[in-house]
């Protein structure tokens, strides 16, 4: 059992889906940071400093006793959290449309064929033909 998991886990293939992964897990933070961190607060600032992500729609408030401890916590759609993971979304398709488009062009250029040959030169008769000519035209003289 061990030798077959060893043959699984070591394939090319396991090991280029698990480095994918793991780059992917990667390429998830940047983006979140970049779109929470960059994106989202130059949006905010154009649409008069709104921060998305506590843009909510309440449907049943917070109840709080006087003590300032929450009995009921508020029932809300949380949309702009759910703009901010769209907005994600889309940074990584684009990306990912875009390295998948890089590839299949480098791949198209590497598999273009070859140069069709030209075509070889008739041939010329063979040293025989030659030979059997040239004895004709002795005994013709």
């Amino acid at each position: 059992m061990w030798k077959e998991f060893k043959e699984f886990a070591f394939k090319g293939n396991v090991l280029d889906m698990s480095i994918g992964v793991i780059i992917g897990g990667a390429f998830g933070k940047i983006v979140t940071s970049l779109v929470n961190d960059i994106i989202m607060p130059f949006f905010g600032f154009l649409t008069a400093g709104t921060d998305f992500k506590s843009l909510k729609f309440v449907m049943s408030p917070a109840q709080v006793d006087a003590a300032g401890a929450v009995i009921k916590p508020e029932a809300a759609i949380m949309y702009g959290n759910f703009l901010q993971n769209v907005f994600d979304f889309f940074i990584v398709a684009f990306c990912i449309f875009f390295f998948v488009n890089q590839i299949t062009k480098m791949r198209k250029k590497h598999e273009e064929p070859a140069p069709a040959p030209e075509p070889e030169a008739p041939a010329g008769p063979t040293t025989e033909e030659l030979l059997a000519e040239i004895r004709d035209l002795l005994k013709q003289q």
